[in-house]
């Protein structure tokens, strides 16, 4: 398995687009993609500018068929217009079976 985590640094005065950006993203990929078990955004509690957005896929081949999904094409350059800074992406292996902690 594998995720990434991006730092997302907004316009304050772009919030609510971002916001409603992300949260369509994140709809539709639980809603399409079943081999994305996480995709997550979450807001920094000491910069409210600043967010997180955490996915983590089955393989790689999960990965890049998010990045191809036609919502995605649509949706990212409105997130990407609401950036103060570039946005940090890392990518990490996941150890162990997430799979496991769905079943509780």
């Amino acid at each position: 398995m594998t995720a990434f985590l991006a730092k997302l640094v907004i316009d304050p005065a772009k919030r609510e687009k971002f916001e409603n950006a992300q949260t369509e993203l994140r709809d539709l990929t639980y809603a399409q993609e079943p081999e994305t078990p996480v995709y997550e955004l979450i807001r920094s509690r000491e910069d409210p500018n600043t967010y997180y957005c955490v996915a983590t896929f089955t393989d790689e081949a999960a990965f890049e068929y998010h990045m191809a999904t036609d919502f995605h094409d649509r949706i990212v350059p409105d997130i990407v217009d609401c950036l103060a800074e570039e946005m940090d992406l890392s990518f990490y292996d996941i150890i162990g079976d997430p799979k496991k902690g769905l079943n509780r």
